[in-house]
């Protein structure tokens, strides 16, 4: 087989086979195929498209070039949760506890932040002692006896997708469908849940800035997932403002166990009390989606879900004492305010913008190796559709570096608009895909 007859096959608007998926794919993890070939094909695919066959082979060969973990040995249905990215975006530190604590174990591999959108790895890691970086044998143990981990994706889960997406970064291809899917559902794959729900994010905060585009994704992924012989729902939901009150590392861990404690924002707390009712039946412990979220109100209510927070901390090394006692995550030396110069309302506030303040702030990273301030970020003391008048605290921005954070606070400023009248106000859930 040739590798220049399947570019131009694929040049020339034709289906490929699996084989000649499977020879590109196993080639080019192997380095036998140089970069160059690989981002014709790329280009070609941008413009021909894959359907959704071919995107299922690819996500399968894709899944099958590095490490699959086997969660087999873990009783009951393992549930994951994946969100597309967004800003203030904490709910994994929310629903794996409630998950957990209704008997749905979660075993989930999470990534880092890169850009203006958040990592769950980083927040984590803002816990005094606390570990993302597990053995699989001690990451399976403590799903089992704990009920849930959260771990930093290991370099050998889809081996190719990490070469593929630094090509497809460099090259003008990363926005198809069908590369976005594979590259997605590769590495959930490979983490080895049974279940998987899926929270595809749209908005100005989101990578997908269309509903349109969301609903295409949440299909496909769905469509690849259950193919694949995983139980798969998805669902659309709004990132044109930040989720929650807090952005940044420490700030959205302690947001998290406000949630917990039935103290959280109205839009983290009712996304996060959705997805985990979702999770809850998926996961074969409640007889319906409300039912579920019965569920995990309860598990708000009573305690466990927090309960099983300090219990994941502490077995990954973390002080569980963190939720008692908010001086023990990192301090921010320098706190600027923003205050409102006139009177209406808060008519929008993009997300896009405070997760760039929320970057120049220290919170975030341009670059993979570049570090992160784990006290840097933001409070947004209001939101879209509060009233405002003169001299109101509008946001609250923490940083260790005074330069950085003068810049920061003039982004944020851009990120509010204000009208006379009350905006309208828009779902936080869009739809649900089945």
């Amino acid at each position: 087989m040739q590798f220049k007859d399947i570019i131009e096959k694929k040049r020339n608007g034709e289906k490929l086979s699996r084989d000649e998926i499977e020879f590109f794919i196993s080639g080019y993890t192997a380095g036998d195929i140089p970069d160059y070939q690989v981002s014709a094909l790329l280009m070609a695919v941008y413009f021909q498209g894959l359907d959704r066959e071919e995107t299922f082979w690819l996500t399968d060969a894709m899944k099958r070039s590095g490490d699959v973990a086997d969660l087999t040995a873990i009783p009951g249905i393992k549930v994951d949760k994946h969100s597309t990215g967004g800003v203030g975006d904490k709910t994994t530190l929310i629903v794996a506890p409630l998950c957990a604590a209704c008997g749905v174990p979660v075993a989930k591999m999470s990534g880092r932040g890169l850009g203006f959108t958040g990592g769950t790895v980083d927040k984590m890691e803002a816990i005094p002692g606390f570990r993302t970086a597990l053995e699989q044998t001690e990451f399976e143990g403590i799903v089992r006896t704990v009920g849930m981990s959260v771990i930093g994706q290991s370099a050998h889960i889809a081996a190719a997708d990490k070469k593929l997406y630094a090509l497809r970064d460099v090259t003008a291809t990363v926005e198809n469908i069908g590369l976005i899917t594979s590259s997605i559902m590769s590495k959930k794959l490979a983490s080895g849940s049974d279940a998987i729900v899926l929270d595809v994010k749209t908005g100005r905060g989101a990578f997908m800035k269309t509903q349109e585009s969301a609903r295409q994704l949440a299909e496909w992924m769905v469509d690849i997932g259950k193919r694949s012989g995983k139980k798969m729902a998805a669902f659309i939901t709004d990132m044109e403002q930040p989720l929650g009150k807090g952005v940044g590392n420490s700030i959205e861990v302690m947001e998290a166990i406000d949630t917990l404690k039935g103290k959280g924002p109205e839009d983290i707390t009712e996304l996060s009390r959705q997805l985990a009712g979702y999770m809850i039946y998926i996961g074969g412990k409640a007889a319906s989606h409300e039912e579920g979220v019965k569920m995990a109100d309860r598990c708000i209510r009573d305690g466990s879900g927090l309960k099983q927070f300090r219990a994941f901390v502490q077995a990954q090394g973390g002080n569980p004492d963190i939720t008692e006692d908010p001086s023990l995550f990192p301090q921010a030396s320098c706190v600027l305010e923003l205050r409102a110069s006139g009177s209406g309302y808060v008519s929008a506030l993009d997300a896009e913008t405070v997760g760039k303040a929320s970057q120049l702030s220290g919170a975030g990273r341009a670059k993979k190796e570049d570090p992160v301030d784990l006290a840097a970020g933001i409070i947004l003391n209001k939101k879209v559709g509060d009233a405002v008048k003169p001299g109101d605290l509008l946001a609250t921005l923490y940083a260790n570096d005074g330069e950085k954070a003068r810049a920061a606070l003039q982004v944020l400023e851009s990120a509010y608009g204000f009208s006379e009248q009350p905006p309208e106000k828009r779902p936080l859930i869009f739809d649900i895909i089945e």
